[in-house]
């Protein structure tokens, strides 16, 4: 067999404690073809990520992924979504819906509804979905925040009220949502594109699992049972091993 660039390609993941990179280890472990590395960074005092990120990416977040190919420079990438689409790709077709119905190559509205479920889900994972959960976290901290005893009731009461005006209705709008696109997933699929796993559902499985306890099990059985499904799929869990070898500390998905 001719070894390509692609066979050869070497990954290095820049992991983060207590951020959304351990999809990314999900996703590594799915792809074919490629060796991959984990550097762990841990957070400072501040619970922000540490300066040499920077000397890796500008932004200083995580993830961030460096491609290694021995036929061009090597490629740094930020970003989950544009990360996971890149590796899908070139190293995990298997993990993207076909595109177009048979006979509508090109044509606009030929697309399947796998597909074009997993087009929304790529960017709704990282936009509405968890945009309202890094709210929800916010109000939770200034709930618990030590200030003096006379404060307290100032700070939760604004937490209150963002909840009320605008968390429990979001919540209960997208849980909604979610619910009927499991329940009507394509073929009668137990994902949400359809009957496969996709890398849209990977990158759905940390605002979900993260978050898994703003889901109630009795108004979304569905929702939680997908939840429960994606945090017990067997290349997460060795995932979650990898980086718990690669860190020397127990995993937990946390906001």
């Amino acid at each position: 067999m001719v070894e390509t660039s692609t066979t050869k390609a070497k990954v290095t993941l820049y992991w983060l404690e207590q951020s959304r990179s351990q999809r990314i280890v999900w996703l590594l472990e799915e792809c074919k073809g490629i060796d991959y590395t984990i550097k762990t960074h841990k957070r400072g005092k501040d619970m922000l990520a540490p300066k040499e990120l920077k000397d890796v990416h500008p932004l200083g977040k995580s993830p961030v992924i460096k491609v290694e190919s021995p036929t061009s420079e090597p490629l740094v990438l930020a970003e989950s979504g544009a990360i996971v689409e890149y590796l899908c790709d070139h190293f995990a077709t298997h993990l993207v819906p076909k595109r177009y119905k048979d006979g509508k190559d090109g044509e606009v509205g030929g697309e399947t509804e796998q597909w074009l479920r997993y087009r929304f889900y790529m960017h709704y994972a990282e936009g509405s979905l968890m945009t309202m959960l890094i709210i929800a976290l916010i109000m939770d901290q200034i709930k618990t925040a030590p200030v003096w005893f006379f404060i307290k009731p100032i700070t939760q009461g604004i937490a209150s009220r963002v909840e009320n005006m605008f968390l429990t209705k979001n919540f209960k709008t997208n849980f909604g949502f979610l619910e009927s696109q499991i329940q009507s997933s394509p073929d009668d699929g137990a994902y949400l594109c359809g009957k496969d796993i996709t890398a849209a559902d990977i990158l759905m499985s940390f605002p979900l699992i993260a978050g898994k306890g703003k889901i109630d099990r009795n108004a979304y059985p569905k929702l939680a049972g997908y939840t429960k499904m994606l945090e017990e799929n067997e290349v997460y869990q060795r995932s979650i091993k990898k980086a718990e070898e690669a860190s020397g500390e127990p995993y937990k998905a946390m906001l």
